[in-house]
């Protein structure tokens, strides 16, 4: 009690010495604005740096567990992240489950911005455990939902309105992209795509800032490369290849569909299935993942599907896996990523879809040498313009679908085969599936957000708190 004292006497000393300083709320939302863009990027080198030493920790001794031992055992540390998650998720922080969009989404149109302590701690440590343990989950989307919550915190600190309280979560979204992708203009990007949806001015003008300072904070203490290393930068080498392009972004909007109806529709069955506890559902998930992250390994020696995807994924970049080690990785990390999250468990989809999408482009890329006799370098370009075509057609972001290939990768010469798979992709998946997938993964949970960037009005949209469930926002 005495420590609790302190830490609020201190927080109580440092916001009256804070509004000294700052009088007006202007003055205050820019000196937030610039501490959440430096905030928010240490958040998300802390939270990358716990992944990656979970992963060390945990599914990497799986894998290479002496002798046939590594079979149980990379069946086994999904299951048990899975079932210490679940039962976190459960009793601590259940807000913190899902891919954080969603959960953002929901705290900037129904809540003002709000995003509470309890499940940023939670998206933090659960979502690492899981994630190290071999969940097929993507660390981006916890690293918004982590990073809106850094920025929701300064702003209730600060006494911010609930008009600004509410763009201090846009803030949030842009330093964690910018983070997560090392991409601060696909930050922008995305964030006005999926967030904001009109030209705040204010509002962009500190998303702006924010992704900047979180990109600069993060090139300093990790580095500045690209994420993703080719072996050169791919270019667009015989026009007669764009024919292979339509067909990508033809099969990357089936892939696309493939993909969110299998996670919709899976959800749905364990949330009818109430004969198991909620809580033991993401430890099920944890060995079906675990299981085809087996297979993977024993067909190709490889893995991909469960722990860090991204080496795996660069071998297709540079083009020198065989066309039906990518088509079967495709598939088996779809299957995977479904069971992780359509069970309940805490992380993304970005980075599953980016892993889906370059090993389908190489996989088409094949085609291309084959039937035009192309040199081998199309199939790596190939599974670079499949990144941004599986991405478009799952995430609907079709700006930030084509910047964020060139951010992470940094080569610009795909421009033309980049938007001709990446529309193709965004309009065909669109066309058979009009709701995207955060919207219909709300629609499940009885969550309705309304269109535009204005908070709604008294009419019963249903909004979530952190660990109850949802309630009627006229109430």
């Amino acid at each position: 009690m005495n420590i609790y004292n302190t830490i609020e006497t201190l927080r109580g000393r440092f916001v009256a010495w804070f509004m000294r300083r700052m009088p007006t709320e202007r003055q205050r939302l820019l000196a937030l604005t610039i501490l959440a863009g430096g905030a928010c990027g240490l958040a998300a080198v802390a939270f990358h740096l716990c992944i990656a030493w979970a992963e060390a920790l945990f599914i990497n001794r799986a894998n290479y567990a002496p002798g046939h031992s590594w079979i149980f055992w990379t069946i086994l540390t999904p299951g048990l992240g899975g079932l210490v998650a679940g039962v976190g998720l459960t009793y601590f922080a259940p807000a913190a489950a899902g891919s954080g969009i969603p959960q953002v989404k929901v705290a900037f149109s129904l809540r003002a911005g709000y995003v509470t302590l309890r499940e940023t701690i939670g998206k933090f440590v659960l979502c690492a455990l899981q994630i190290g343990s071999g969940a097929s989950l993507g660390l981006e989307g916890p690293t918004v939902q982590i990073c809106a919550g850094v920025s929701s915190l300064l702003a209730r600190a600060a006494r911010l309105s609930p008009t600004n309280c509410r763009r201090m979560a846009s803030v949030g979204m842009a330093a964690g992209i910018a983070a997560a992708f090392n991409a601060p203009i696909a930050a922008i990007t995305f964030t006005l795509e999926e967030l904001i949806g009109d030209l705040d001015q204010t509002m962009l003008s500190g998303v702006i800032v924010a992704a900047a300072l979180a990109a600069v904070v993060e090139h300093s203490i990790l580095g500045s490369n690209p994420v993703f290393h080719t072996p050169q930068h791919y270019s667009l080498g015989a026009s007669s290849s764009l024919v292979w392009y339509a067909l990508l972004g033809l099969l990357a909007a089936v892939v696309s569909i493939a993909f969110t109806d299998s996670l919709l529709g899976l959800r749905t069955l364990f949330k009818r299935w109430t004969s198991a506890p909620r809580w033991l559902h993401p430890a099920i998930g944890g060995l079906a993942t675990g299981a085809l992250a087996v297979v993977g390994f024993l067909l190709f020696h490889l893995n991909g599907i469960a722990g860090d995807p991204y080496k795996t994924l660069e071998l297709a970049l540079t083009g020198t896996m065989p066309w039906y080690f990518m088509a079967t990785f495709c598939v088996l990390k779809l299957a995977a990523t479904v069971s992780s999250y359509s069970s309940g468990g805490s992380g993304g989809i970005f980075a599953p879809s980016l892993f889906m999408g370059a090993m389908l482009g190489g996989a088409v890329g094949y085609l291309d040498v084959t039937v035009f006799h192309h040199p081998a370098d199309s199939i790596g370009a190939f599974a670079v313009v499949g990144m941004g075509a599986v991405f478009a057609g799952i995430v609907r972001a079709p700006m930030t679908s084509i910047l964020i290939v060139f951010e992470m990768t940094g080569g610009y010469g795909l421009v033309l085969p980049l938007m001709i798979a990446n529309m193709s992709a965004f309009a065909l998946a669109r066309h058979w599936r009009p709701v995207p997938v955060y919207e219909a993964l709300l629609q499940q949970d009885g969550i309705r957000l309304p269109h535009g960037s204005k908070p709604p009005g008294p009419s019963g949209t249903k909004v979530i708190t952190t660990d109850l469930p949802a309630v009627d926002a006229t109430a």
